[in-house]
């Protein structure tokens, strides 16, 4: 491997955690915080890319654009809270049907299309991250400008008094529903929260790829999962703050996409990778309990 070339595919993998560590900080949201399985946000990314991509090419402002994908993804995050509280759908099977309905929605925000191309817009210009590797060091500047501002964001947030309630709701459903706390609401809040954060990353993602597809969604719940849990892995004391958690989720993520863009500069063939990201996450999951087996072992020698 020349390692030259290898370290030339560096800030583009950086750039691609990035982008893929707001989702899965989106993620943290209601896989971690409130304690729910969400399948929604495979569809809810693109949504976000689909609603950015849309509004760039007709001349909206970029910032604009970003903002109504998050608006977006806040309400596909309302129909699966919606399907999961009031109708009493588990959440893993609410996600799934909101993410069909997403499937549908998304061709019609894209006129039926299933993909739309935003490399003809500037950097600068009209789009806020390069699309190619000229403005590499920019985009990556501004990436992390952009993480840091949504963890400082979400550390207030989570501080506040409708924040606590939603990490009680997380820790325990009964106890919260014991101290007054209206547990549907708060579930509904998590879930429209953590969407609405994946459908911004979505509308980071198109621009980063110069595109919106209708397949850039699937696998995303993977890549999010293997993210908080390398995260989880690195950051393995309890009492660590929650923005510090957060940064390592960003920092799983970025070690997720640096591992696959190295498989991929070996020469592994493309039909491997869907493989390769599943076997990531499986070994990530396993590392946990493994430690724990192992200190077991440790504690009865001793």
């Amino acid at each position: 491997m020349n390692i030259l070339n290898w370290l030339g595919t560096l800030p583009g993998a950086i750039g691609q955690g990035l982008v893929w560590g707001i989702m899965a900080v989106g993620l943290y949201i209601t896989y971690k915080v409130l304690q729910v399985s969400d399948l929604t946000v495979d569809g809810s990314i693109c949504t976000g890319a689909a609603v950015c991509t849309v509004l760039i090419t007709n001349g909206f402002n970029v910032y604009v654009a970003m903002l109504c994908a998050f608006i977006a993804g806040l309400l596909a995050g309302l129909i699966t809270g919606f399907l999961h509280t009031f109708l009493k759908i588990p959440a893993i099977l609410a996600g799934i049907l909101t993410q069909l309905m997403l499937w549908s929605i998304n061709l019609i925000v894209m006129n039926g299309k299933a993909n739309l191309a935003l490399t003809r817009f500037k950097y600068g210009d009209k789009v806020l991250i390069s699309a190619g590797t000229e403005n590499i060091v920019m985009s990556l500047i501004i990436l992390g400008a952009i993480v840091a501002v949504l963890i400082a964001v979400l550390y207030w947030f989570f501080g506040t008094e409708l924040g606590m309630s939603l990490r009680s709701t997380g820790n325990n459903l009964e106890m919260s529903r014991a101290q007054g706390i209206n547990t549907s609401f708060t579930t509904v809040f998590g879930l429209a929260l953590s969407n609405g954060v994946v459908a911004f990353a979505g509308s980071l993602l198109a621009q980063q790829q110069g595109a919106a597809d209708i397949n850039m969604g699937r696998g995303a719940i993977v890549i999010g999962l293997a993210a908080i849990i390398i995260g989880e892995v690195l950051c393995s004391k309890k009492t660590m703050n929650f923005s510090v958690r957060l940064i390592f989720v960003i920092i799983g993520a970025i070690i997720y996409w640096i591992v696959f863009q190295t498989v991929i500069f070996l020469g592994l063939p493309s039909e491997y990778l869907k493989l390769l990201s599943a076997l990531v996450v499986a070994i990530f999951l396993g590392i946990p309990h493994l430690k724990t087996k192992l200190q077991k072992k440790k504690e009865r020698r001793a």
